[in-house]
């Protein structure tokens, strides 16, 4: 099945099974690793990634729903050399431990200042629901907080 979208900025098409997992199109096909395989059950958020600005664990998402849609990976998160302020705020905050996870938490983030630029606790807590082994999730409130920060001085 032919399937095209965008992703990171650049028109793409893909001739995969259209029931493939959204992340092995971007790994396997399209040799983007930022985003990554957790569990593969949709549960941990390892695979996070931006389906029309809307965050979705790639790894339970088949490509035939992004036909015509635009996909941003970690690694179209910046805007040329200029971190995105999700990204700033993690590297402030020296949140990863291992990292492994890091990417779709910080997907996870941008999606969520994006919809509320001044998150509290709770719509954190509401709505980043992702899965940390390491345990970082103080730095990860602090950096979401710091973000949100960033976020509003470039507005």
């Amino acid at each position: 099945m032919k399937i095209s979208f965008e992703i990171n900025g650049e028109s793409t098409s893909v001739d995969v099974d259209g029931n493939t997992p959204l992340l092995w199109v971007v790994r396997d096909t399209l040799g983007l690793k930022g985003t990554k395989f957790g569990c593969g059950k949709a549960a941990c958020g390892a695979c996070t990634l931006h389906v029309d600005g809307v965050a979705v664990r790639s790894c339970s998402y088949a490509v035939r729903f992004a036909h015509g849609k635009s996909v941003t990976t970690i690694e179209g998160l910046s805007q040329g050399n200029e971190l995105h302020p999700v990204q700033q705020a993690w590297t402030e905050e020296i949140v990863p431990q291992c990292g492994y996870c890091q990417p779709g938490f910080m997907m996870a983030t941008a999606a969520l200042i994006d919809r509320i630029p001044n998150p509290t606790d709770e719509d954190i807590d509401n709505n980043i629901v992702n899965v940390c082994r390491c345990a970082t999730y103080y730095r990860m409130r602090k950096a979401i907080h710091r973000a949100a920060e960033i976020n509003s001085q470039k507005s």
